[in-house]
């Protein structure tokens, strides 16, 4: 009873940073998309800003998850393309 197992958490983490992933992508995505369809100079450097936020959101959790040496599942951008 002293050594005995516990659950593992490592795997639920895992896909939680997973999700994290998929969400700061679509959202640095639309961000993208905002920025490119806006015409609008006046609101340009904020659009820019927010953009730059969700890119280093993204890459921030990618980073992580290459050190943790996690592999996921395909996005579903590059499944339909």
């Amino acid at each position: 009873m002293l050594f005995s197992r516990r659950p593992r958490l490592r795997g639920q983490y895992n896909e939680a940073l997973l999700d994290d992933i998929d969400r700061a992508k679509r959202s640095w995505n639309r961000a993208v998309e905002t920025q490119t369809a806006v015409v609008d100079e006046g609101n340009g450097r904020e659009l820019s800003a927010q953009t730059a936020l969700a890119r280093q959101k993204y890459m921030l959790l990618f980073r992580e998850a290459r050190e943790r040496k996690v592999r996921g599942r395909l996005q579903a951008s590059v499944i339909d393309n």
